[in-house]
């Protein structure tokens, strides 16, 4: 999963053009709150050439489409296949994953589905449980904190202590069925010493990477989700230690002084991998 994913306006070509020099690791196209209801058709034509464009596909693209419900999304699918993964809004129930997967059947694109609703942060197990018979191609949450603010009259305050339950909620919930958590956007921008606090704490709650709004944002967020030089010491302290022969029927071995178990490596070859996929070593 990536750390950053960056949300474009499928029909700025001033915005995509830049797409191939950014150091984010996705591209979220949008089509959805970002395009006028006037500009939808426009927007899944430029998202469908930028989809085709060797230059954008240097990194994984991904496609927002409107609600399940929106008169523009059954265009905005059939445009999907081309997308490495499709970001759906506004998917609170499984009846609605349900209907959501049989859209793309066939379509060879992985799923992602935005929480933005109290109903989905209420039935977040059930999404979670239930994904994988009623909707096999999903990957991914990712959070919609605006949206969820709105419907709740919860204030997004600055270290967003107000919004924490309910992402705690969707992180665990994903974690229990091996799916993957996007943090949500953060609006201001200018303000990076907030958002790189913001990024701290989203990648504390376990979260794999965050949504962004702008390029500026793209540093703080990869660095807050990629493991620090501490923690790959740590990890590949830990892989080599049970490594050796002597340690191979060990349930816990000693590291500087502090015990280490067995359950603990699989956390340490994980965070080894993650940091090869992104070439931090």
């Amino acid at each position: 999963m990536p750390r950053s994913a960056l949300y474009m306006p499928a029909n700025n070509p001033r915005a995509l053009a830049k797409a191939p020099s950014l150091p984010c690791d996705a591209v979220i196209l949008d089509l959805e709150d970002s395009v006028a209801p006037t500009e939808k058709a426009a927007a899944r034509q430029a998202a469908a050439a930028a989809m085709a464009d060797p230059q954008m596909r240097q990194r994984p693209l991904i496609l927002r489409t409107n609600a399940l419900d929106s008169p523009a999304f059954e265009a905005d699918i059939a445009v999907a296949r081309q997308a490495d993964a499709v970001l759906v809004p506004k998917i609170s129930t499984l009846h609605e994953l349900a209907a959501l997967s049989a859209a793309l059947q066939g379509c060879p694109a992985r799923l992602w589905v935005m929480i933005e609703t109290p109903l989905a942060v209420l039935d977040i197990a059930a999404l979670a449980r239930g994904g994988a018979d009623a909707a096999p191609q999903l990957q991914a949450f990712v959070l919609g904190t605006n949206d969820l603010a709105k419907d709740t009259g919860t204030a997004l305050v600055a270290d967003r202590w107000t919004m924490v339950p309910y992402l705690s909620q969707v992180v665990l919930a994903a974690s229990a069925f091996g799916l993957s958590v996007l943090d949500s956007v953060s609006n201001n921008f200018r303000d990076l010493d907030t958002f790189a606090a913001e990024c701290a704490q989203g990648a504390a709650l376990g979260m794999d990477g965050k949504t962004l709004i702008h390029p500026a944002q793209i540093e703080a967020c990869n660095h807050a989700f990629s493991p620090s030089a501490e923690a790959l010491a740590h990890a590949q302290a830990v892989v080599e230690l049970f490594a050796r022969p002597e340690n191979a029927d060990r349930g816990a071995v000693q590291l500087d002084g502090v015990m280490v178990e067995r359950l603990h490596l699989p956390g340490a070859e994980q965070t080894l991998a993650r940091a090869r996929a992104f070439g931090l070593i």
